[in-house]
Formats: structure tokens, sequence, C-alpha cells
């Protein structure tokens, strides 16, 4: 029986509605895979479909998560309009930032992300407001519309996977609208989209600012999660982890991002008891992978299905 992308989706949101209800699921591991493989999601939809690769999607993700953590904490604000406040923040500079860096390509694109990244963390350690290595901690997870305590992992949770589920739609509806197909022959082909008579570069930008909005999105989740913002999430090394978890999945595929976070954050629990050791093993783990399936896990998944039923 051939199972159509839809349905799938459908079948994977039932089974993530059911995680509080299992012993073996952790459910705070849990939010934290959901939170990175929107992240994820949001990264690959610049890199993946419009062929940018950014190193410098932490400030929008860390950024996003200082934003949020400041206003519910110092404010008050509710965690809804908290993480509006984290997503603002990501739109306008993700505007600012693509406006900047597209006008390079290549690897040239990348360093500049690199380094507009590496502003947003100086002025993540040197602000008054993020409290310097120590972060902002104990943020107030509050009441969703000011009647749901989410205070409770259980509720929580729910709240967590409504935000990746929307995220999630945004993404896949970017993909397969219009605008989505311009991106696509952007990546495979961008003097053909020119001579076809597309701006490229207002194309490119809305991308950068969508990806940019829906990784803020994520960070300030995670901020509201973890009750607390530090500099490891705007930290370059942040930028280098959402690559891999692209790559890992499988590039341009919708659900590679979310498989390849899955792996990448259930790698790093699991490995944390070996100490430093955890990261040569996930550095090994990497190699092999990559060597292994050039296209990502959920590539390979689909390239073998398609010779399958070819053959």
């Amino acid at each position: 029986m051939k199972i159509n992308s839809q349905t799938l989706y459908w079948i994977l949101l039932a089974l993530l509605v059911l995680v509080p209800f299992q012993d073996f699921i952790y459910i705070v591991f849990m939010m934290k895979v959901l939170c990175f493989a929107l992240f994820a999601c949001a990264f690959n939809l610049l890199l993946g479909y419009t062929g940018l690769l950014s190193f410098g999607h932490a400030a929008f993700f860390g950024g996003a998560s200082y934003i949020t953590a400041h206003v519910c904490k110092e404010w008050g604000w509710t965690p809804e309009l908290g993480i509006l406040a984290g997503m603002f923040y990501a739109m306008v500079t993700g505007y600012l930032f693509g406006y900047l860096a597209i006008k390079r390509q290549g690897i040239y694109f990348a360093m500049i992300t690199l380094a507009l990244s590496q502003l947003i963390f100086f002025l993540a350690l040197q602000m008054p407001f993020t409290y310097g290595e120590e972060g902002i901690q104990g943020v107030p997870r509050g009441f969703f519309l000011g009647i749901v305590d989410l205070s409770s992992d259980f509720a929580l949770y729910y709240f967590v996977l409504a935000v990746f589920a929307i995220g999630f739609a945004i993404v896949l509806r970017t993909i397969h609208s219009p605008f989505g197909q311009v991106l696509k022959s952007i990546r495979e082909n961008e003097p053909r989209a020119i001579s076809l008579g597309y701006d490229v570069t207002k194309f490119k930008l809305l991308a950068f600012v969508i990806s940019a909005t829906l990784a803020g999105m994520a960070g300030s989740t995670k901020s509201l999660v973890f009750q607390l913002a530090s500099l490891t999430d705007v930290h370059w090394h942040m930028s280098g982890e959402v690559v891999l978890m692209t790559i890992l999945g499988g590039i341009g595929t919708i659900l590679g991002p979310v498989v390849g976070a899955s792996v990448v954050v259930g790698l790093q629990n699991y490995l944390a008891g070996i100490g430093s050791f955890s990261t040569i093993v996930l550095g090994a783990i990497f190699v092999i992978c990559v060597l292994a399936f050039r296209r990502g896990i959920v590539g390979e998944v689909i390239e073998l299905m398609r010779n399958k039923n070819a053959g």
C-alpha cells in the first residue's frame, strides 16, 4: 500500500501527539528535538530549496532566544507574545543581513553571514540585558493566552508541538507554492531564472527573511523550554550544528531536517555521559554517515524507494 506524503505527515503528527503518554520517552528531550527540527527545517528552506549556504543562522536562533527571554522575564509578556517578539527581531535582522549578504554568492555569501552573526554574538556578550556569559536564567514559561499554565511539561509539550506544526506547515506551503517553484529554479539554474524575467535578488531576500523568522521562532521556543538564553545559542557552533542536521537528514527533502535534528540531538543526549570524548564520537559518526549516505538519510530512503518502484 502506497502512502502519499500528506498522509505520512498526519501519521507523524498523530505519533507526536501520543508522545507524552509513552513511559520510555523523556518529554523535555522531545521538546528539544522539536525546537531543533524547526530550526533545521527553516535552514533547509534556504539551503535545500534556494541553494544559499548560510553560516549565520545562530544569529536569528540565539538572538530571538534572548529577546523572548528578556520580554517574558523583565516585562512579563505572555509566551505567545514573547515568541512573536523573537520572530519580529529575527525577521528584521534577517532582512538586514540578507540585504547585505545576497549581493555575493558561494563562499563569499557564507562568510558574510558568518561575520554578521559574530556581531550578534559580540552584542550578546556585551549588552547589559543579556547578562554576558551567565545568560538570561529563570525565564518564566508563563500562561498561554493568560489561561493555560505552561509550567507543566505536559502542557508545554503540546504548546511546543503546536509551534512546530505551524512552522512546518509554513515551510511546506512555501515549498509547494509558485514562490517555492521559483526558488527551486534559482537553485538549479539562476541565469535561466533571470532570463525568464524573475527578480532573483528579491526572491532570495524573501527566502532569507522567511528562513530567519522561522529560525527565530525555534530559538524563542527553546528559551521557554529550558528557561534559559545563553551564548551557546548564538555561537557560530550553533550555525554549524544546523548545517550538519540538514546534511545528515537530507538537503532538499521535507522530512530530512526533522530526521537529522532527531539524530544529532539524540546522539548529543546519549553520548553526554562520556564527557569531552562525545565530540570525537559525534564527529566520527557524522563522517561515516556523510560518506555512506551521500543524499542524507531521508534522501537515500527516497532514492531506494524510487529504484524499487522502477524495478
